[in-house]
Order: structure tokens, then C-alpha cells, then sequence
């Protein structure tokens, strides 16, 4: 029998590894950033201490402030088509039986296995203005041909996020809404099946049994992929680097989102303690938003026990 300080010593001994790891290149790497950002750094490293100057230069920043809206935009997108679109081909696939729910599962997950940057080059040629595949089904249909990528004009008349950024939007849906329909489609096998017994005795039709009985009880699984799916949006980097520009985030800036404009800051320009800050930012607009989502709406959502 081992005494309760062997027990401990074991359980140390078998962590070691990971919380090294996450020493490392986790809790190190963050307390670094934390620091860096009251820091002025150039070309041969530290220059001296400047306290909140960093912050006070973000403030005023503009084109901070328009990366800061570009990834809002791109979460509120992402998310809101991704999830529509997860939420009907889980419900497609759950209503269809035999070997073709198993093709449906396998045609929608293919996407996520995918690299996301050789997927990101691909897109970038299905949107080439002269030579890509959707001006070319624009072309079957007799409809002008679209700057896919080089548009800055916003979709909503002018206004709000620019085509660009709505192109890059529709290709990370296609490469992520697999990994949340299968998550909703376990949602929707785990919801009890006499409960849709009982709606039909009762005559209830299939608009009042998805609305009273489906979204409800799947609440709890529709709450996980919307939380996930916003704090990865707000860490897209690789189709903005690889899509957009040159340069990337173009055109005129409305691709340009705050990981990409941290990635400027610190490795294109070497303004360490500014990226540090902007790195610092981002992290308090998730962490704060998270938050703020997990109090006012999970609170909301029905465990079933």
C-alpha cells in the first residue's frame, strides 16, 4: 500500500512530461508576452522599459481598430453560416438510413483531414478572376465575373465586411463544418426517441417538433460548437496569409484580422513589445467575450440528466 507522499510523487512523475511541455511552450511563452508588452524592442533585442506607452499607441491605432472589426466580422460570419450549414446536414444525415449515412458522414468530414494551407491554396484558385471555377459557373450562368479575393466594397451595399473577407469566410466553413456536424448529429442520436413519440401522438407538425422539442434538447451541444468555432475564429492566421494580398490582408485592408496584424507587428516590422500588446488585446477580447457567453447564455441551456 503506498503512503499518501508516494501516491503524489507517482502522480508528479507521470505529469512531468506534460506540464514540461507546458512549460515550455505554454505558461513561459505567455509570461513572456505579458512582459514583453511593457517593453520597446528593436533589431538587437530589448531597448528599455516604457510601461503602458504600448497600450496607449494601440488605442489610437486605426489599423488596429480596423482588424479589431474585420474579426468581428469574420467570427459573426463563420459562425453564423457554419453552424446553419452544420445544423442542416446533421439533420440530413440523421434522417437517412443505410450505407449513404455512412458516405454523407464520410463526404462531410473529408474536408476537416484536409491541411488548411494546401486547402487554402486550392480556394485561392477556385477564385482567380480569370481562371477560376466559380467565375466560370458565373460565366454558365450569364452573370458578370467576381474580384472574389481583390474586392474591398462591402457586401451589404457597399457597406460591412468586404467580399474578400466573405471569400475567405465560405472556404473556412467548407474546411470546418464537418467537425461540427458530427458533433450535432451525436447531439441529435443522443436526444431520447419517446420524446418525438410523444409530439407525434400529440399532432405536433415538423416545424413545432424542431422548434419545441430538437433545438432545445440540443442546446447543450449547439452551445459547444458555437463556443469553439468563435475562439477559433479569432485565431485565424494561415488563409489570411495565404489567400489575400499581396499583400495579405488586402485588398486596402479588409482581410486584415488582429492575428495576422500581430504577426505584422512583431515579425514583419520586429516591433516585439507592440505585437506583444496587440497579442494581450486579443486575448482579453476572448477571454472576456467567453466569459460574458458562458454566464448570460449557457445558463440558459437544459442538461439532460
Amino acid at each position: 500500500m503506498l503512503s499518501e507522499g508516494r501516491k503524489f510523487l507517482l502522480a508528479v512523475g507521470f505529469l512531468a512530461p506534460a506540464l514540461t511541455v507546458l512549460t515550455l511552450f505554454k505558461f513561459v511563452p505567455s509570461f513572456m508576452v505579458f512582459i514583453n508588452s511593457f517593453q520597446k524592442w528593436g533589431l538587437v533585442g530589448f531597448q528599455k522599459w516604457v510601461g503602458l506607452r504600448n497600450f496607449q499607441m494601440l488605442l489610437h491605432d486605426p489599423f488596429f481598430y480596423q482588424a479589431l472589426v474585420n474579426t468581428f466580422w469574420y467570427s459573426f460570419l463563420s459562425i453564423s453560416i457554419g453552424i446553419t450549414v452544420a445544423m442542416l446536414a446533421a439533420l440530413l444525415i440523421s434522417s437517412v438510413k443505410g450505407p449513404l449515412s455512412g458516405l454523407l458522414k464520410f463526404a462531410v468530414f473529408t474536408p476537416v483531414v484536409i491541411s488548411l494551407v494546401p486547402a487554402s491554396v486550392v480556394w485561392k484558385w477556385l477564385y482567380n478572376p480569370s481562371a477560376g471555377f466559380f467565375n466560370f459557373v458565373l460565366s454558365l450562368l450569364h452573370l458578370p465575373p467576381l474580384r472574389w479575393l481583390e474586392e474591398p466594397s462591402g457586401i451589404f451595399f457597399g457597406h460591412g465586411p468586404s467580399l474578400a473577407l466573405l471569400s475567405v469566410v465560405i472556404m473556412a466553413v467548407w474546411k470546418s463544418f464537418g467537425y461540427n456536424t458530427i458533433i450535432l448529429y451525436a447531439g441529435l442520436k443522443s436526444i431520447n426517441r419517446s420524446v418525438y413519440d410523444a409530439a407525434a401522438i400529440d399532432g405536433a407538425g415538423p416545424w413545432t417538433v424542431f422548434w419545441r422539442i430538437t433545438l432545445p434538447l440540443l442546446a447543450p451541444s449547439l452551445f459547444y460548437v458555437y463556443l469553439t468555432s468563435f475562439i477559433v475564429s479569432f485565431q485565424v492566421f494561415a488563409p489570411i496569409w495565404i489567400m489575400t494580398g499581396p499583400p495579405p490582408g488586402g485588398p486596402m485592408g479588409t482581410t486584415n484580422v488582429l492575428v495576422y496584424y500581430l504577426y505584422q507587428k512583431g515579425v514583419e516590422d520586429f516591433n516585439i513589445g507592440y505585437a506583444s500588446a496587440v497579442a494581450i488585446a486579443l486575448l482579453a477580447v476572448v477571454g472576456i467575450l467567453t466569459i460574458l457567453q458562458k454566464v448570460f447564455i449557457e445558463r440558459r441551456i437544459y442538461y439532460e440528466v
